[in-house]
């Protein structure tokens, strides 16, 4: 079960994958919603405006630390706790 950054983060990633219906869990594997470095580039985007954070990484590097949507859930939240 998601928490609600979770969801929140889960609903930005709805608005730019491929899913076709399908229900998106933390397990959801990015490239399986046909996520590629365009559109993973749009969701970093909204992502730091959204929480206020800064997303250091190049799409390389991105693309090597998150396979999937709980990857990009922990990732968002350890941005979150350094800034306060």
């Amino acid at each position: 079960m998601a928490d609600q950054l979770a969801t929140e983060i889960i609903n930005k990633i709805k608005a730019h994958a491929e899913t076709g219906g399908d229900e998106i869990t933390l397990d959801t594997e990015l490239t399986a919603l046909g996520i590629h470095s365009l559109e993973l580039t749009e969701i970093i985007f909204d992502l730091e405006e959204e929480f206020g954070i800064e997303i250091e990484m190049n799409t390389v590097d991105a693309w090597a630390n998150l396979k999937n949507v709980g990857d990009m859930v922990e990732a968002v939240r350890g941005l979150i706790a350094q800034k306060v």
